[in-house]
């Protein structure tokens, strides 16, 4: 789950271009047929046949990200890599050694609000890797041996990313513009929340959140929907069904009272690495695609208004974007570029005239045209793999959109008006009490930073969270 083209680009992607025979000369995109089955433990499956290559490609999503983990930051991502670290019947190196062996893909994750599984594997393969991908979701052991290894991988991970602003501003940026609520968590922990953490929370984190009812599995690519449902439903059914579980409670976050801004210092830093941003919107919202076409001109693409100004005309930096970082229940608004230290005030200036651009300038039919145009075109016939359809059936089931939203889509983005555009950017792009997020040298910087609100500094060298 830099988000919003991206994501949108990953679901145009997925799908398939058929041309319509009405003398139309542009594709419309239809999402292949696939079948939508739920099991009686509450598991839902996905089941697309493509039988162009043979291939097979699959998806598993479960209600089970950092959005629980409370006091324990980082918990849900370790469980969810420790997935693959061993099962009742297979240990992590007979994982690793049957998936390179047979050339096969596999990851496991656990992020934001879901955690998971992906692999990609050759057809013949299916009854080797199925029934190891099963006891990976439903029978995982949590090894003290194996849970300590990632660990301390994870820990090392968090000491390199310090080293470079990109890799931490967006936890930074979760944590301050949204704080105590669930989606303030940070996602691969801190080093004193991952510390003290043993294979046993991971088997807790598990037994509590790991559970059919919520999860759902896509799998796409050389079989027959009727064979597969079958293998999928006895392998499956093994996932007992249990009582409700109810997430972490989602409270909205207020709508910020004034502009603040949190600077994390980093001495040797020479340039500065910044957000800029507001709220934005969950993906279910019925704008959203509105919306995407309005930030495509605004922020979304190379010769947007944002990386045009900033870029092209003045030189402040190599590039600048404007995306909406969508959640499942929640989202916010996040501009991104990053400048020399010299040239700091000047690039959060302009950024700052590109937003009052958007919301007093009228937009004009060409600009609007050429963003539809762009989203429309942004879906090559080749962009039809068994992975990326697997992928958009699983964020259908997360976000709760169904194939209306491909099928419909070149529709519906030339549906969008001047008076709608107008409409969409009053409502959701923010221009007032912005939050901001700067990594850089912090006693050239916060003099500059003061600016534009109340400043709170923090070291980089320290967990994020604290101080703020």
């Amino acid at each position: 789950m830099k988000k919003s083209i991206q994501f949108i680009a990953v679901l145009l992607l997925c799908v398939t271009t058929v041309y319509i025979a009405s003398g139309q000369s542009k594709p419309r995109y239809q999402l292949p047929h696939f079948d939508k089955v739920q099991l009686p433990n509450g598991l839902v499956l996905y089941l697309m046949e493509k039988h162009d290559v043979p291939i097979i490609s699959l998806a598993v999503i479960v209600p089970a990200g950092a959005v629980n983990d409370g006091e324990q930051a980082g918990l849900a991502s370790l469980t969810g890599t420790c997935l693959k670290c061993g099962t009742k019947s297979f240990t992590k190196k007979e994982i690793e050694g049957r998936f390179d062996f047979l050339g096969a893909d596999l990851n496991t994750y656990g992020s934001s609000d879901n955690a998971g599984l992906s692999a990609k594997f050759a057809a013949k393969d299916r009854d080797m890797l199925l029934p190891m991908i099963k006891e990976m979701l439903v029978t995982p052991v949590f090894s003290d041996e194996e849970f300590s290894k990632e660990k301390k991988l994870a820990l090392i991970g968090l000491d390199q990313a310090k080293e470079s602003p990109g890799a931490v501003i967006g936890a930074y940026w979760n944590k301050f513009f949204y704080g105590n609520n669930i989606y303030g968590n940070v996602v691969s922990g801190t080093v004193s929340s991952l510390t003290p953490l043993t294979a046993i929370n991971a088997r807790n984190f598990y037994k509590k959140y790991y559970h059919p009812a919520g999860a759902a599995i896509a799998v796409v690519g050389d079989f027959k929907t009727a064979e597969m449902k079958a293998v999928l439903t006895k392998l499956f059914s093994e996932w007992k069904k249990t009582s409700p579980i109810t997430n972490a409670i989602y409270h909205p976050e207020n709508a910020p009272g004034n502009a603040k801004i949190l600077l994390v210092n980093k001495d040797d830093a020479l340039e500065t690495t910044l957000y800029i941003g507001g709220a934005g919107i969950k993906r279910n919202n019925p704008d959203y695609l509105p919306v995407e076409v309005i930030n495509t001109f605004f922020g979304g693409k190379f010769t947007s208004w944002m990386n045009n100004e900033l870029r092209i005309k003045s030189g402040l930096t190599y590039g600048a974007g404007s995306y909406f970082d969508y959640n499942q229940k929640t989202g916010s608004f996040i501009i991104s570029t990053h400048t020399a230290n010299a040239t700091t005030q000047a690039t959060i200036d302009k950024a700052l005239e590109v937003i009052n651009r958007l919301h007093t300038q009228a937009i004009d039919e060409e600009t609007l045209s050429s963003a539809k145009n762009y989203l429309i075109g942004m879906s090559p016939p080749q962009y039809q793999s068994t992975d990326q359809l697997a992928g958009l059936l699983i964020r259908m089931f997360w976000y709760g959109f169904d194939e209306s939203y491909i099928n419909n889509f070149e529709t519906n983005v030339n549906a969008v008006t001047l008076a709608k555009a107008n409409e969409i950017i009053a409502k959701y792009f923010p221009k007032n009490n912005l939050q901001f997020v700067l990594i850089g040298k912090a006693s050239e910087i916060k003099p500059i930073a003061e600016k534009y609100g109340k400043v709170t500094v923090v070291e980089l060298k320290d967990d994020i969270g604290k101080g703020f």
